[in-house]
Order: structure tokens, then sequence, then C-alpha cells
């Protein structure tokens, strides 16, 4: 596995709290006297459904916490998974799900940045932000292009938390076009639900959405901001680069192998 994070013990904890927060899950438990948070929910969204350390450290008996970390999820009827870092603090955990019958997939990069330099990675108009989302903010997340289970879910996880904003980029007739939300909260903004309609992709309209969204967090005292961007998403990855961000750390979802 790759080195550890960069950012201080602090401000990882604080990251995995605010990302808690702001995707809402159903239910969520603590173990290892409140080192890992176990987020539950039956949607689609990995992030409220996955078993997450708030410290990078080597868990002291990785087996045990397995079984403890499954007998909660089945106590909710879900299935156990997940979100693991790639540091070598966890390499002993890695082996321990790996032996558990867990694979790890679906690489996604922790990045951070300044809002202040999102702020100018337009030069569009920003996005307008408001306290709630309206029916064309929603209407992006089910638009051609994307799984509308997944998109509903989406949808339902980020209206659900407390104190989300939200970003919409219209055009001429009012329809929108590209959408985003920001979390306040634990000292950082976090960028989320990042999306563009298929047919305006490539017109800058997700740099208006950051755009938007940094103001909105500036004016309400934040100064820094991250997100989760998954490692093939090169579009993002190039976007997000332009926009300041960094890289912290990188992780996977670790959940049973499918059959052969």
């Amino acid at each position: 596995m790759t080195a550890a994070p960069r950012l201080p013990a602090a401000d990882t904890e604080a990251i995995e709290r605010a990302t808690l927060q702001a995707v809402a899950p159903q239910w969520v438990e603590a173990l290892e006297a409140g080192h890992w948070l176990l987020p539950m929910d039956p949607g689609t969204v990995g992030r409220a459904r996955s078993a997450v350390p708030l410290r990078h450290e080597a868990p002291r008996d990785p087996a045990g916490l397995l079984d403890r970390i499954a007998e909660r999820y089945e106590a909710r009827g879900l299935p156990m998974q997940l979100r693991v870092a790639d540091a070598a603090c966890f390499d002993g955990m890695a082996e321990a799900m790996a032996a558990r019958g867990l694979a790890g997939a679906r690489p996604t990069h922790t990045q951070v940045g300044s809002l202040r330099t999102m702020r100018s990675v337009s030069q569009g108009q920003p996005a307008e932000v408001s306290a709630a989302p309206d029916g064309g903010w929603t209407g992006v997340f089910l638009g051609p292009g994307f799984d509308p289970v997944d998109g509903a879910c989406r949808v339902q996880s980020l209206t659900r938390a407390s104190g989300n904003l939200f970003a919409s980029v219209r055009d001429e007739n009012g329809a929108t076009l590209a959408a985003g939300a920001v979390s306040l909260g634990h000292g950082w903004a976090g960028v989320h639900g990042m999306r563009t309609e298929q047919s305006a992709r490539g017109r800058g309209l997700a740099g208006r959405v950051l755009a938007g969204l940094a103001q909105a967090a500036l004016d309400r005292g934040y100064e820094r901001v991250f997100l989760q961007v998954e490692a093939g998403n090169e579009a993002a990855l190039a976007l997000y680069r332009r926009a300041g961000f960094q890289p912290a750390w990188t992780y996977r979802y670790w959940q049973p192998r499918a059959p052969r």
C-alpha cells in the first residue's frame, strides 16, 4: 500500500465526520472507542453505508474488529462494507479483509484545497446557490446517462442532510444543466454531488458550480475544502487540478467478492 496521508490526524477525522454529515446515513454507530464509525443505509451511496476509520492507525486486532463490524451490520439487515485508506498502517487490515472474502474496489481519491483558489477556477458566472434544491437540481441526477436508482439515492442522501447548500447552472430558458452541493461542518467545506447533463458537458459548467459553491462557503467563514473523486474519472480529476486540489489519501471500498 502507499504512504500514509499527508494531513494531520485531526484533519483526517474532521473530513471523515464531515463526509458522513453530508451524506446523512440513516444510522451511524461507533466502535473502537469511537475511532471507527459505522454508517448504515439501504441506499446506493457507498460513503453512507461503509465502515470507516477516523484515524489512520493500525487496529490492534483486525480480525476481531471485522467480526464486530459484521455483527453490527447484520443486526440492521445490511451487508458489511468498509471504506479503508490505502495506507501502510492498514496492511494488516487488508489481509484480514481479504481472508474474510472481501475485495477492495473503486479506488477513490480524497483531495483537499483552498476555497479561494476553487472560486477562481471559472471565469463564467458562478452557479446560483440556495439552501434547498428545486426540481431542476434534482432532475440533473435523474437525466440521461445516469443510473436513475443511484441518482435518486444520491438526491435523497444529500437533501436529507442538515445544512447542505445546493448549486445550479441554468440555461437561458431556465433549464438546469449542472448541479452540485456543498456541506459545511467540522472546519471544512465538502463538495458533493457534482453532475452535468450529458448534452451540456465540455462547456465549463462544472467550474461554474465549483465557483458558486466556493463563494457560498467563503461567505459563511470557511476557507478549506475537500472532495472525493473516483480514480478513473479523468475529466473530474483535471477540473479539480485546475481548481487547486491536492491529494490527501486514496481509499477503496471493501465488500464481498462477486461469485464467479
